[in-house]
């Protein structure tokens, strides 16, 4: 978009990322929680505001840049679920400016995905919209340090150990005792540290990245629901379908009659 003079935004939920498309170098000034930043945006050159930073900025002239904005929430689930990650509270690094030619690109693609009003570019942006988050989390996503764990016993790495056990068994029984083993804790302790650190207990958490994988075979619309269902280790297909409608408020039938969402 362009744009030029004062633009405030408050960003105390929402993660901010700017990309700076213009050719020639132009000045900018960005107030962040009461500190003045003065200096020259170049083409490719990106802000990360995270979460919890109040920023203003001021443009001297007019400017081509695009602008994209995170709901922390489902980044931290698409970090823990896609990518293994645990997040710190903020998420991103607060990087005031830094060059990154590849992520301005996948921002240039997902702009021109949503000018066009057809199936094709919505398939596009939720396709690239992975690509641009997953380019985002590696380079730049927070990691929680050990030291700051919100449990200093069940860190980023037992969770990259239960995850890849989730993921190796989707179409099997989990149980609290396999996944306490995998993380070589007792099933007490266990249970206690993941609910401190995820919010949810082991099998809520199970149970939810059940419901996240069938969605994304759904929107496969020559797979049987029945083949879904024990794909993502459900019982059977009644079972799949009482448990996906409890968290999603569709039953499956529904949701893929509704088609995928962009």
């Amino acid at each position: 978009m362009s744009t030029a003079g004062l633009a405030q935004t408050a960003s105390e939920r929402q993660e901010g990322i700017g990309e700076a498309l213009t050719d020639e170098p132009q000045r900018l000034q960005n107030i962040r929680d009461g500190t003045l930043h003065d200096y020259t945006f170049r083409k490719h050159d990106i802000v990360v505001t995270p979460a919890g930073v109040r920023s203003g900025w001021r443009w001297f002239e007019q400017s081509d840049v695009i602008v994209v904005t995170l709901d922390p929430k489902p980044v931290e689930r698409f970090a823990q679920t896609e990518l293994g990650m645990l997040l710190d509270a903020r998420q991103f690094q607060d990087m005031p400016q830094f060059s990154d030619p590849d992520l301005c690109a996948a921002g240039i693609i997902l702009r021109d995905a949503l000018e066009h009003d057809n199936v094709t570019s919505g398939v596009m942006f939720e396709a690239m919209s992975r690509v641009f988050l997953v380019k985002l989390l590696q380079k730049y996503g927070d990691r929680r340090r050990e030291d700051v764990e919100l449990s200093a016993s069940f860190t980023s790495d037992h969770y990259a150990r239960v995850l890849a056990f989730i993921r190796s068994r989707l179409d099997k029984t989990i149980t609290v005792d396999e996944l306490a083993s995998e993380a070589g804790m007792s099933k007490s302790h266990f249970n206690r540290v993941f609910k401190e650190t995820l919010g949810a207990t082991p099998m809520q958490y199970v149970m939810a990245y059940r419901i996240e994988q069938s969605v994304k075979m759904l929107d496969d619309p020559a797979r049987p629901l029945g083949e879904i269902a024990y794909a993502c280790g459900f019982a059977d297909q009644a079972h799949f379908s009482r448990s996906f409608k409890q968290i999603t408020g569709k039953s499956p039938r529904a949701y893929r009659a509704a088609g995928p969402t962009t």
